[in-house]
């Protein structure tokens, strides 16, 4: 990115590098389409008013192999129920793995410890069908589910792929989930082969996973068979597991032929968790095709991949940057996994340090990452990282103040890549691509094909005013339906219950008069600590297991420093005291009955939780209570249960408030 000299209001804080536009691949699709590429704004004009044109053009451009063709690109525009490519039968493992280099990697396996292996195309695509074999002979066939146990290595994409060439349905949970939690939302999919590994790495430390996967098997009672991954090198004690055992040695060195069943466009392809605030977390259903033209959208013309690029972006397997880290392979770029911490103590700049040995090209990380190595003193200049064209940035907004510091200390000409986008269609909403000026602390422009605006509560769209995140057309990616959703009702309630016939996110934001996007956070009470969505109920239902807890409520609040404080609070048992002790045993609590990621910032005493008039915990409410909105506009008094508890957490707000000026 070149950087201008101030000018008048409203300055880019960087514009677009005229030769890294005009060599990028948003330009030559342009071109191909009778577009000027150069201008952004009109492209997306195109991409959002000619759907049909456009996502038809998409297809053309990235060549998709369709076993059978299809009939129309858009059967109506109806939300939800809108059909995508009907006819269509492809599949998304075939598209993964059919431009890959024989013997260059297609994907590197790093971890925190600095060491590392390469996979190459071919070996990739021999373990493909290793795995795909042994599932078909596990009795493994179309729409039966695949769940993975598994820390962010090659073994989870190699079994997701296997699992997609044969039809099978995908679902996968990082391992510091404990098997409770994991089986919350495994349970659900009733799934015919767990593959699980014995460990990962953390913070220096391994940690064993074996009592946990054996756990989590026995609540699975619908498994045929687990397959037992090596990875931290811990040995598989024998004892009896529910099921048939394979080691993941047998089933992924087998000869076997490569094939693909070809699926309708819609046919689901995985379940991604989206945690909600009560109940059993939400299994969010994606199709092979939806998933396959967003992503190659995404990857391809927004973050500009191709042979020869390198990706590396800190995820766990259970965010949706998993998701997108894997469907690198699309564009032929090489995906790079990661098993650790993203700093850890010993080497906190590891992730930096791989970035330049491995001549990573995307590198994507949180705010809260390029934040604390701000904070800390942290310069990642100290590493070569000229091969860095894209700094990528989600899971929250990215302050101001960081785009200096990432100039500064990463590279002058990079493009930061602020994106916002949601586990719900596993893609953006908005961000930047390499024809976009970057404004500091915000989004460059709504993503190609997204029909974003901001809308006020009348379900009028407003420009440089706060409103509410809407998608006024439908996207390819938007889910096929919510898991044991049969009649869609939740998948409805969920979106489109505020707006009729419009998607809404749950996010608020503002569109600027110059067109970018700026995002102010979550409108709902879902968490997102780190990038990671994580669902209050999961919390709740360990915390309040404890006998001193009478009730809990935790809340996410984002800070206007780009901060995210997570409180948890507890209303105490008669006789409890909250202490050192007790505080300790609910972190305890937390760290192994959901994950170390739902460990709160503080825990705080309170009085009581307030509720509606039916008993459901006022989580939003509290949350713009805390974050400065008045009572009266935060809650309706006459809709709680106790509405003096109201001005309770908005003084917790003011103090918190005032011990941070």
């Amino acid at each position: 990115m070149t950087h201008p000299a101030s000018r008048t209001s409203p300055a880019p804080f960087a514009a677009p590098d005229p030769q890294a536009v005009a060599d990028s691949r948003i330009m030559d699709f342009a071109r191909r389409n009778g577009r000027d590429g150069t201008d952004y704004a009109a492209l997306h004009r195109w991409s959002v008013t000619d759907l049909e044109g456009f996502w038809a053009a998409v297809w053309e451009y990235f060549g998709i192999d369709a076993a059978t063709p299809y009939r129309r690109v858009l059967d109506g525009e109806r939300m939800p129920g809108a059909r995508w490519f009907t006819g269509a039968t492809l599949n998304y493992a075939h598209h993964a793995l059919r431009d890959l280099p024989a013997d260059r990697p297609a994907l590197l396996a790093l971890d925190e410890t600095g060491s590392g292996y390469a996979v190459t195309g071919d070996r990739l695509r021999a373990q493909v069908a290793s795995v795909a074999a042994t599932l078909r002979d596990l009795g493994v066939g179309p729409g039966d589910r695949v769940v993975g146990y598994l820390p962010n290595t090659p073994h989870a994409i190699v079994a997701f792929l296997a699992a997609a060439s044969l039809g099978a349905v995908w679902s996968v949970c990082g391992q510091d989930y404990a098997p409770r939690a994991a089986a919350a939302r495994f349970g659900q999919l009733e799934p015919v082969v767990l593959v699980a590994a014995d460990g990962y790495l953390f913070n220096g430390a391994t940690h064993d996973r074996r009592d946990a996967v054996l756990e989590l098997a026995a609540a699975l009672p619908t498994l045929k068979a687990t397959l037992l991954v090596d990875h931290v090198d811990l040995p598989w004690p024998v004892r009896p597991y529910p099921s048939l055992v394979v080691p993941w040695e047998d089933a992924a060195t087998r000869a076997e032929e490569l094939a693909f069943l070809p699926v309708p466009f819609d046919h689901p392809l995985w379940v991604v968790f989206s945690s909600g605030t009560t109940g059993l977390p939400k299994g969010i259903v994606h199709g092979h095709g939806g998933v396959l033209l967003e992503h190659l959208k995404t990857l391809g013309l927004h973050s500009d991949l191709g042979p020869g690029d390198r990706l590396l972006w800190y995820t766990t397997t259970h965010w949706m940057m998993w998701n997108l880290v894997v469907s690198t392979l699309l564009t032929g770029a090489t995906a790079c996994t990661y098993d650790g911490s993203p700093a850890p103590l010993a080497r906190p700049d590891t992730l930096w340090e791989l970035a330049a040995r491995h001549r990573v090209t995307v590198f994507g990380t949180s705010p809260q990452y390029l934040l604390g190595m701000a904070k800390f003193g942290i310069d990642p200049s100290a590493h070569d990282l000229s091969a860095i064209r894209v700094v990528g940035c989600t899971g929250s907004a990215l302050p101001a103040s960081a785009y200096p510091w990432v100039r500064d200390h990463v590279g002058e000409r990079i493009l930061l890549a602020s994106i916002s986008g949601g586990t719900d269609v596993v893609s953006g909403f908005a961000g930047s691509a390499p024809s976009t000026p970057v404004w500091a602390g915000e989004l460059s422009a709504p993503h190609l094909g997204v029909a974003l605006a901001a809308y006020d509560a009348e379900g009028l769209p407003v420009t440089g005013r706060v409103g509410e995140l809407v998608v006024t057309r439908p996207m390819p990616s938007m889910p096929l339906y919510f898991w044991n959703d049969p009649d869609g009702t939740r998948y409805r309630d969920a979106y489109f219950s505020a707006y009729e016939g419009v998607w809404r996110h749950g996010d608020w934001i503002t569109v600027t008069g110059h067109g970018s996007v700026i995002v102010h956070g979550r409108s709902d009470s879902t968490l997102n600590r780190n990038g990671v969505r994580l669902g209050s109920a999961d919390i709740h239902d360990v915390v309040e297991r404890l006998p001193e807890i009478a009730e809990a409520l935790v809340i996410g609040v984002e800070e206007p420093d780009g901060g995210y404080w997570m409180p948890l609070f507890v209303v105490l048992a008669p006789g409890a005291v909250l202490d050192d002790t007790l505080r300790d045993r609910i972190r305890e609590a937390v760290r192994t009955g959901a994950s170390p990621r739902h460990v709160p910032d503080e825990i705080l005493e309170v009085p009581g939780v307030p509720h509606t008039r039916t008993g459901k915990k006022l989580e939003v409410p509290v949350k713009r209570l805390l974050q400065g909105a008045p009572v009266a506009e935060a809650a309706d008094p006459s809709a709680v249960d106790a509405p003096d508890l109201l001005d309770h957490y908005a003084r917790l707000g003011a103090a918190r408030r005032e011990r941070s000026a």
